[in-house]
């Protein structure tokens, strides 16, 4: 899954080589003047208690430290060392390397996290039964069956899955940003085939190579030809996200992958091939232009046109 090939591998020093990003994967808006942590934070988890969600993590955490303590302590002596970096240092080319190299040995890994192995449109849906109907008919099917579940779900039109596949086999994998309260919540988003996968960037942080999915994203194009449509689906922890916050990632994939504005995709392109350019405050601002999420910060005044 996407846990072993998301591992550290400098990730944690690219996306905070600056003052600005908090610890473990938090930048508060920039609206309310954001600050990184001062001369004289902790270290250890006295140090990962500052984030805001630590909470949601605290028992993996623990857990972590009680049946591996030099693993746990190594960890966080990385994170120090990432913590001293100069400005502008950036490791994200040494990450991407590893994702590259991972990538081979994806298929035989086991599922983690009771999400589903191999998971299969046969496995949801009658194909061959469905070849009969139209494409309108199939995407009223497909969204009736999926409207009374709890989970994420869409129709794509094949030139736009086109341009998403397209894209992603040259650029596959992206940093995302989650909006919080507090702030945002980064979260990295990997293809493995047709399937994307998600997990947060304090997931990595503490957990490294073993680090499980948190979200995937199935994508169906075994009508793409026939019908013109793709069928997606998600799966979800629900201990860490739920649905419209997944929705919110889903709908980013569209806003990177499927953007016909070149200066939304660069970014995609850059975190991928230009890793020393890429800046992650971009993204940020890309999010709040789209207004995607902006229901995710209760009490955020919305703008008034």
């Amino acid at each position: 899954m996407a846990g072993p090939l998301l591992q550290a591998c400098g990730l944690g020093a690219a996306l905070r080589s600056r003052a600005a990003l908090r610890p473990l994967g938090l930048l508060a808006p920039p609206s309310r003047g954001v600050t990184g942590p001062g001369p004289g934070s902790g270290s250890g988890e006295a140090a990962l208690e500052e984030n805001p969600f630590y909470e949601k993590y605290r028992h993996k955490i623990r857990e972590l430290r009680r049946s591996s303590p030099d693993v746990f302590e190594s960890r966080m002596e990385k994170r120090n060392e990432a913590k001293k970096q100069p400005v502008g240092y950036s490791s994200q080319g040494e990450f991407i390397r590893c994702v590259e190299e991972k990538a081979e040995g994806l298929g035989t890994k086991t599922s983690k996290g009771g999400f589903t192995k191999d998971k299969t449109l046969d496995s949801i849906l009658n194909v061959e039964m469905v070849k009969e109907k139209s494409a309108e008919e199939i995407k009223q099917i497909w969204n009736q069956y999926f409207s009374a579940k709890d989970t994420v779900y869409a129709v794509i039109p094949a030139e736009k899955f086109d341009l998403i596949w397209k894209r992603a086999q040259k650029c596959p994998s992206f940093l995302y940003a989650l909006p919080r309260k507090e702030g945002y919540e980064f979260f990295v988003g990997q293809w493995s085939g047709t399937e994307l996968h998600f997990t947060s960037l304090i997931n990595i942080q503490t957990q490294g190579e073993t680090a499980p999915s948190q979200l995937v994203l199935y994508h169906y194009p075994e009508l793409q030809k026939e019908k013109g449509i793709v069928l997606m689906t998600a799966e979800m922890d629900s201990k860490f996200l739920v649905v419209h916050e997944a929705q919110c990632l889903a709908n980013q994939v569209q806003l990177f992958y499927a953007t016909d504005r070149s200066e939304t995709y660069e970014l995609v392109e850059t975190f991928n091939h230009r890793s020393s350019e890429f800046k992650y405050m971009s993204v940020i601002a890309e999010l709040e232009q789209s207004g995607l999420g902006r229901e995710l910060r209760p009490g955020q005044v919305s703008d008034k046109s």
